[in-house]
């Protein structure tokens, strides 16, 4: 399931095309639930892809520099040891 949140957004349907509208305060944030497949690979030279998508298809694509990786990697391994969510 994908969660979007959109604010302080409008745009503009005219002869078939969208058109932004409004000012460039917008902001959205996107969650994706249930998700079914995630995979991180090399994303140019110098991040990493990571890529989540549910069974519906939706897909949510993160472009990570090494450092976000590893703060990330450091955030799980202490979840895997201090949390119950990885107790059997």
């Amino acid at each position: 399931m994908l969660n979007l949140n959109l604010s302080d957004f409008m745009v503009e349907f005219k002869d078939g095309s969208i058109k932004n509208v409004g000012p460039t305060t917008k902001e959205v944030t996107a969650k994706l639930f249930d998700v079914e497949s995630v995979e991180a690979r090399e994303f140019g030279d110098k991040r990493v892809k990571v890529v989540a998508e549910d069974g519906e298809g939706n897909e949510i694509q993160m472009a990570l520099f090494p450092e976000q990786i590893e703060a990330l990697a450091g955030d799980i391994t202490d979840l895997q040891n201090n949390s119950r969510v990885f107790e059997d």
